[in-house]
Parts: structure tokens; C-alpha cells; sequence
């Protein structure tokens, strides 16, 4: 996630107990371009392992490209990002609309496959993908297999389609089905608020394990609960605001060591947002932080403490708060695809009108419109 999975969050949720973490979405070409950005974003945090990196490129040769210099830089894990659904990238014939061609997801697994195999290292490679376009357009079957038959380690699915975005409710059904087609492991993806949505969804589906997104945003503690569920123990108490907000603020000084004062501290807003969701009194405080009123980045976290001051430490965890969704709206979608392309699904090329950019500053602007899903 975008913005989301850098190093000082995911150090947050593996000291929960998350066992994989993945990078924010690494591009094929930005990498092998040389942009700065995108390099950084390659680099575990210290002590980081499994070391986990989330990929994308529509050309198999970036890619192959890309898993053998990943791989001998050490890379444990590599997770090829098949599930955007921004207009700006599927009109192109990227993201969500890779998986329209299965011929093409094979040869971009594959070629991931043989560049770790070419650099003498064995990483797993695995896809995530969604639905389908639209549900007159469902691709997640035939993409799977032919995930699989290029080698694949695993296959997460997230129950929805490109059009739904993050609304309505995802189909678990959808998750079961394809753990009946394929022998390689499921992982399913799809409202996780807490960790009995877990249990319900490996129960109901049969995956092989679940992949959290929205559902940690604010709450990392949420993978101490799965912990603690999947051992077979019963659930930690939710914390109260006061053990929020000891979270909340070890994160923003994680953030700000790593991204420094300024940076860190305007990512600050929205993380706030999400940790003190439902919270009497924080709605209030939450309009201070975006107004006028909002303590000046100079202030640092001391003026951060200052506004949430005065709170009621021992203000018990909402129980609404625990489902309300984090993150990405609700809203749908019409997905945006090239013409004619639905015509030629047996391809297995991508789209000629993916142009590379051609600029450090032209490739920042396209990778910030990729990640945005």
C-alpha cells in the first residue's frame, strides 16, 4: 500500500506478530531507470526478515530484469502486484487489466521465476490479484492458472472486482472457488477488520492463509490477534486511547526518523486519523489538526502531545470503531480499458499504448498514480 507499508509500519505490525510484510509497490521500470525513490523503497528495514517486495512491470523483460537484481541483493520474497484499479493505469492495459490476457500473467511470472533462478537463488514468487474487471468480466480463474503453471508460489485473491474499488462486501465465495481449482496455495484478501474475520474466512473458503490491508490501518495490534486466535488463545483486549496513543506516537517518531521532521510529521495527520477513529472527542481534535489551529511541524510530536492532551486516557476502544473502514472510499467505478481490448484475451502481450515514461519527474507522477490502488 502506497504511503502505507514503509519501514516504520511495517516494523510496527511484525512486532505485532505480522510474520510477512510487504514493501510498498515497486515498478519494474522505475527501479531499472535508477529513480531514487523507488530504490529506497527496495530496502528492508534493519533486522527485517522475510524480506518482502511487492512488484510491478507489464514487460517481462524489466521484470526478469528486476528479480535477479532483487534477488541477489537478498530479497526473500517477491509479490507481483496484478490488482490496480486506476483508471489512468487500466486504460493503458496495466494493472487490474493484465489479468484479462492469462498468457501475458504467465510470462510476467515466469519471467520473474527465472530471474531469481538465473541469479542461483530460490524466492518464492507470488501474485495478487482481484476479481475482474466488472462482474460481467471475471479473469481471476484462467489468471491463477496460468499464475501457477509459470511457477507461482501462491495466489492471493482480493474478493472484488476493478469496478467495486474497496465498496461493498468481498466475496469470499469467489476466494473458495479458486482454492478449489488451484493445488498451489490461496491467500485471501477482503474485509479482515479483526482477527475473527480470519478464522471466519479460512473456515468458510478453505484459503491458506489471509492477507490484511485496510484492517491494520490504525490497528496493527490486529496481527497480535491473529496470533494469539490462530494458536487456538483467546483474543488480547483492545487497547484503551492511552495504549493508542503510545502506538500513535511511536509511529510518528518512526516516521520522522525515517522521512524526516517535516515529511514525517504531515503523514502523521492521516495515521492520527486512523488510530483515533471513534474515539469521544477526537473528531474535534481531528478538525484542530487540518485547521488553522494545528500545531506547526517546528512543534515536532511535543505539539502532536500537546493537542491530544487532553483526552481521556482510559477512554475504552469503540466497539463501532473496529469495523469501520479505513483507507480507500466506498465508491464504484466504470474501469477504463484501451478499445477493443476485450477483443484479444488470448494475447500475451501487453498493451502497445503503454508508454514508458520518459523522465525521472514523468515516472514519479505515473508511479504515484499506479500506487494509488
Amino acid at each position: 500500500m502506497a504511503g502505507v507499508t514503509n519501514p516504520p509500519f511495517r516494523a510496527l505490525c511484525r512486532a505485532a506478530g505480522a510474520p510477512l510484510c510487504v514493501t510498498e509497490m515497486v515498478t519494474a521500470r522505475g527501479y531499472l531507470m535508477g529513480n531514487r525513490r523507488t530504490r529506497e523503497m527496495t530496502r528492508p528495514a534493519p533486522g527485517e526478515r522475510p524480506h518482502s517486495i511487492q512488484v510491478y512491470g507489464t514487460d517481462p523483460r524489466d521484470l526478469r530484469k528486476l528479480a535477479g537484481i532483487l534477488a541477489d541483493e537478498g530479497v526473500d520474497h517477491l509479490d507481483l502486484n496484478l490488482g490496480c484499479p486506476v483508471p489512468k493505469i487500466t486504460r493503458q492495459g496495466g494493472g487490474s487489466a493484465i489479468c484479462v490476457r492469462p498468457r501475458l500473467v504467465g510470462r510476467l511470472v515466469a519471467a520473474l521465476v527465472e530471474g531469481v533462478e538465473e541469479a542461483g537463488r530460490q524466492v518464492p514468487v507470488t501474485v495478487k490479484m482481484r476479481k475482474g474487471i466488472d462482474d460481467d468480466c471475471l479473469t481471476y480463474l484462467d489468471a491463477a492458472r496460468a499464475a501457477q503453471e509459470a511457477g507461482a508460489a501462491a495466489v492471493g485473491l482480493h474478493g472484488r472486482t476493478a469496478a467495486q474499488l474497496y465498496s461493498g462486501l468481498a466475496d469470499w465465495g469467489a476466494i473458495a472457488h479458486l482454492k478449489q481449482e488451484l493445488s498451489i496455495p490461496v491467500l485471501g484478501n477482503g474485509d479482515v477488520w479483526q482477527g475473527v474475520d480470519a478464522l471466519r474466512m479460512m473456515r468458510r473458503t478453505g484459503c491458506d492463509g489471509v492477507i490484511v490491508g485496510r484492517g491494520c490501518l490504525g490497528r496493527p495490534w490486529i496481527f497480535r490477534e491473529l496470533a494469539a486466535l490462530f494458536d487456538g488463545r483467546p483474543a488480547p483486549a483492545e487497547p484503551n486511547l492511552g495504549q493508542v496513543l503510545e502506538v500513535l506516537f511511536d509511529h510518528g517518531q518512526r516516521l520522522i526518523d525515517h522521512l524526516g521532521p517535516a515529511t514525517g510529521l504531515r503523514q502523521m495527520r492521516k495515521w492520527i486519523t486512523w488510530y483515533t477513529k471513534g474515539f469521544p472527542g477526537c473528531a474535534a481534535l481531528r478538525g484542530q489538526l487540518f485547521g488553522r489551529e494545528a500545531p506547526p511541524v517546528s512543534a515536532g510530536l511535543d505539539g502532536l502531545r500537546e493537542l491530544l492532551g487532553g483526552l481521556d486516557p482510559t477512554a475504552p476502544y469503540p466497539p463501532a470503531a473496529l469495523r469501520v473502514k479505513r483507507g480507500k472510499g466506498s465508491r464504484t467505478q466504470r474501469v477504463r480499458l484501451p478499445a477493443g481490448y476485450l477483443a484479444d484475451r488470448t494475447s500475451d502481450r501487453a498493451h502497445k499504448e503503454c508508454a514508458a515514461p520518459r523522465s525521472d519527474a514523468e515516472l514519479e507522477a505515473w508511479e504515484q498514480n499506479l500506487s494509488g490502488g
